[in-house]
């Protein structure tokens, strides 16, 4: 009876049962969707008034303006490090393995990728960068745009923090939403298991265990890069603060079944952030960290991008020179941040940075159409760990980690961490 209200064992037994239905009743698992999108929904509910609220608090807690342009640059230069790691890892492993190589066009089932060809040619990111300023804040907080919501609540905070005294009411006020808005998200936690069962049953279903096999060696070559990144750069990045990645990603093993199950990063925003607060870190640096992320540090979905790429590339016999792969890493720097504010993102982008090599045929895109469903769950999990990494990174780096809750928080005795930890 403990183990059925331990929320891991319910996600784990909706994500079995979920492959189960999608492989045994796949007619029927197609049109489980609308549960996987239920649980999404409800989650997206409260991502923007939870974003809005911790930075705001964060923002008038911490007290000093100059600190707060401090670590926001420190968390830009960080993720363009980290990011651009991962593009040279992905294009390395690409090169080394080959994916693409004896690969029958014909062999893999397409599909119509005008849609995404045709948005991927009229992107304009310059209109992309000036999109993240909201020209109307209630638009962005009701289209829950992450982007303009960081912004304007940035905006706001640093506002409140100039009234002094006279916007303590207002802070205690927002102090009593947050609790509101974390406590309706205990409740939609609830339904965590149900939405990981429809969106399993979902893929499954739709796309079928066959689809993976034309495409097997581009799926391990993916999955294979990424566990490598979390398990060795990420991993180091932390050690370097006496961190462990173990144990964190024992920590919020909840959130990272529920992307599994939902193939959605937003499934697990807010209770990661929360959780990183219970671990140790700031508020303040929770708050700027974590939503900047989600558009600027997308780690999966970087070694994605360039791992299509030069698989594409190698299909069609391309030759890429080591100035075009360059080049790709160079495009792919700048469209793979806005990933997460376009729809249908993956695809696009991809098709952006084709049509600007103009090497390898946008139509290529039909090949990924089965398998990149089964992939987006490893972008996601990437993804959330990646800025999980960052956000502990940035707080130890500012002073802003609370090694003794650390320590209590993940059951090691403080005495003894003390001992072994060097300030």
């Amino acid at each position: 009876m403990k183990l059925l209200n331990n929320l891991t064992f319910r996600v784990l037994i909706a994500i079995t049962l979920g492959i189960l239905t999608g492989y045994f009743f796949p007619d029927t698992a197609t049109k489980l969707k609308p549960l996987g999108d239920l649980f999404i929904n409800l989650i997206k509910m409260v991502i923007a008034p939870i974003i809005f609220l911790t930075i705001v608090l964060g923002i008038s807690n911490m007290g000093d303006l100059k600190k707060v342009g401090r670590v926001g640059g420190k968390a830009l230069l960080y993720f363009e490090v980290v990011t651009t790691f991962a593009l040279i890892i992905g294009l390395v492993v690409a090169n080394l393995i080959r994916p693409g190589e004896g690969v029958q066009t014909g062999a893999v089932q397409g599909g119509d990728v005008s849609q995404y060809a045709e948005k991927g040619k009229g992107m304009d990111w310059a209109e992309f960068f000036l999109h993240i300023v909201p020209s109307n804040a209630v638009k962005a907080f009701a289209e829950g745009d992450i982007l303009q919501v960081l912004v304007f609540s940035i905006l706001f905070g640093v506002g409140l923090t100039r009234m002094g005294d006279k916007g303590q009411p207002l802070i205690q006020t927002f102090e009593r939403l947050s609790r509101v808005f974390f406590n309706i998200l205990n409740v939609v936690m609830v339904l965590a298991p149900l939405g990981a069962f429809g969106g399993m049953a979902f893929t499954i279903g739709k796309y079928g265990l066959a689809t993976l096999l034309p495409l097997a060696k581009l799926m391990g070559t993916v999955y294979t890069t990424m566990i490598l990144f979390i398990f060795v750069v990420l991993n180091l990045i932390l050690r370097y603060y006496r961190v462990s990645l173990w144990a964190v990603l024992k920590f919020i093993k909840e959130e990272l079944l529920i992307v599994l199950g939902t193939s959605s990063s937003e499934s697990a925003l807010p209770q990661v952030m929360d959780k990183l607060e219970t671990l140790g870190c700031s508020r303040s640096v929770v708050g700027l960290v974590i939503p900047a992320g989600y558009s600027f540090n997308l780690d999966g979905t970087t070694i994605y991008l360039v791992m299509a790429t030069v698989f594409l590339a190698q299909v069609f016999g391309v030759d890429l020179t080591l100035g075009q792969e360059l080049t790709i890493i160079g495009i792919l720097m700048v469209t793979s941040k806005g990933a997460a504010g376009v729809t249908g993102s993956g695809f696009i982008v991809l098709a952006s940075t084709l049509t600007a090599v103009q090497v390898i045929p946008v139509e290529g895109l039909a090949l990924l159409l089965g398998v990149d469903r089964f992939m987006s769950e490893a972008r996601s999990i990437t993804n959330i760990i990646g800025n999980t990494v960052a956000t502990i990174f940035i707080a130890n780096n500012e002073g802003e980690f609370d090694r003794r809750k650390y320590n209590r928080v993940l059951g090691k005795e403080e005495e003894e961490a003390l001992t072994n930890y060097k300030y």
